[in-house]
C-alpha cells in the first residue's frame, strides 16, 4: 500500500517529538547540507510516499482594509501598495473558483479574508462556502484572522478541515515584525481551533530580516505544540512594494531556505510541510532540492491571495520533470 494513504497520519506518532529544545534544532540547522538532507529526505519516506505533492489552491475571498501592521502584508490598510479593500465574495463566485481549482488537480481549497477578526456575521458567510466546498469534494482551509472558541466551534460545525494561523517568525523577532497583536493572541486563537476539533494549519515566513535564532525558534516553537500542526507552511518573503520590509532586507539564501524546509520536516515528521509564498522567485533546482528535503505541498494557481505564484502550467511541468504526482 502505497504511504500516501497515511498522509493524515496522526503528529503524535512513534517518530514525533514535542520535546525539541532551541540547541537541538540548531545543532540540525548546523549539520553539513548532505547530512542534512539525507536525514530529511529518510524522515519524509518514514512517514509520506516521496513522489507525491499534495496540490492546494489558495483564493482570497475578501481582500484588502486589514487593521494590522504586519510589516510584509500588501493587504494592511496603512501601507500603501495598491491593493484595494473589498467586499466579501459572492458564495456563486467562490464555488465557481473551487470548481475550477478541483478540475485543474486540487484536493484542497483554502479561502483567505483580510480581517483581524472575524464579526459573527461574516463566519456564517464562510460557513456557507465551507458546505458549498465540501460538496464539490474538496478538502476545505480557511484563513480568517483571530477566533474566539465559538467562532472555530461554528467553522468545525460547518464541516472545515484546516484553520489557518501563522506563527510568522519567533517570539524573540515577532515584534520587529507585527505590533497590533501579540504571539500569545496567535497561540490562542491555534488553542481555540484544536479544541474545536479542527486540523491545524501554521507555520511561517523566513526571509524577513531574522536570523538563525530566529529561524530556530520558529521551529522548536512549532515543534515543542502539544500537537503538531497537521500542515507546516513555510514562506519565503515577497518583499511587495510600499510595505516595509520592501527593498529593506536581503534576499533569503536558497539553501538556507532548504535547510529550513528539511529542519521542519524532521522536527514535524507526520505534517504537511508546504512550499508556499515565494515560488515565483525560486529556481526549478531550488525547489527540487525542498522536495528532497520532505516539502510534499504547494500553492497551486497564479495568484496567493495578491502576490504572484508560477502558473498551473510551470508548475505541472516540474512536476513532471520530478517524477512527481499529485496526491489524491
Amino acid at each position: 500500500m502505497s504511504l500516501s494513504h497515511h498522509a493524515a497520519a496522526p503528529s503524535g506518532s512513534a517518530l514525533a517529538r514535542h520535546d525539541w529544545t532551541r540547541a537541538e534544532v540548531r545543532a540540525l540547522f548546523e549539520l553539513p547540507f548532505p547530512d542534512l538532507m539525507y536525514q530529511a529526505a529518510t524522515v519524509h519516506r518514514q512517514n509520506f510516499d516521496p513522489s507525491e505533492v499534495q496540490i492546494s489552491t489558495l483564493l482570497s475571498i475578501k481582500t484588502g482594509g486589514c487593521p494590522e501592521d504586519c510589516a510584509y502584508c500588501p493587504q494592511a490598510a496603512r501601507y500603501d501598495t495598491g491593493v484595494k479593500a473589498e467586499k466579501l465574495m459572492a458564495l456563486d463566485t467562490v464555488l465557481a473558483e473551487a470548481a475550477a481549482a478541483k478540475a485543474g488537480g486540487a484536493s484542497r481549497f483554502c479561502m483567505g479574508a483580510a480581517w483581524r477578526s472575524p464579526k459573527d456575521r461574516d463566519i456564517e458567510s464562510v460557513c456557507a462556502m465551507v458546505e458549498g466546498v465540501k460538496a464539490l469534494g474538496l478538502e476545505t482551509c480557511a484563513t480568517l484572522g483571530m477566533l474566539n472558541r465559538e467562532q472555530a466551534a461554528r467553522l468545525k460545525e460547518s464541516g472545515l478541515d484546516y484553520y489557518n494561523h501563522n506563527l510568522d517568525t519567533s517570539p524573540e523577532f515577532y515584534g520587529e515584525i507585527i505590533t497590533t497583536r501579540t504571539y500569545e493572541d496567535r497561540l490562542d486563537t491555534l488553542d481555540h481551533v484544536r479544541n474545536a476539533g479542527i486540523n491545524v494549519c501554521c507555520g511561517g515566513i523566513v526571509g524577513m530580516g531574522e536570523n538563525l535564532a530566529d529561524r530556530v525558534g520558529m521551529i522548536a516553537t512549532l515543534a515543542s505544540l502539544p500537537q503538531h500542526p497537521e500542515s507546516v507552511p513555510i514562506n519565503m518573503l515577497v518583499q511587495v512594494e510600499g510595505t516595509p520590509l520592501a527593498a529593506k532586507v536581503a534576499p533569503m539564501d536558497p539553501l538556507d531556505f532548504v535547510r529550513t524546509i528539511a529542519v521542519a520536516r524532521i522536527c514535524m515528521p507526520a505534517s504537511m510541510v508546504r512550499l508556499s509564498a515565494g515560488r515565483e522567485d525560486m529556481s526549478e533546482e531550488t525547489q527540487a532540492l525542498c522536495f528532497l528535503a520532505g516539502a510534499n505541498s504547494i500553492f497551486y494557481g497564479p495568484k496567493l491571495l495578491t502576490t504572484p505564484n508560477p502558473g498551473r502550467d510551470s508548475d505541472m511541468k516540474l512536476l513532471v520533470k520530478l517524477g512527481l504526482r499529485a496526491m489524491e
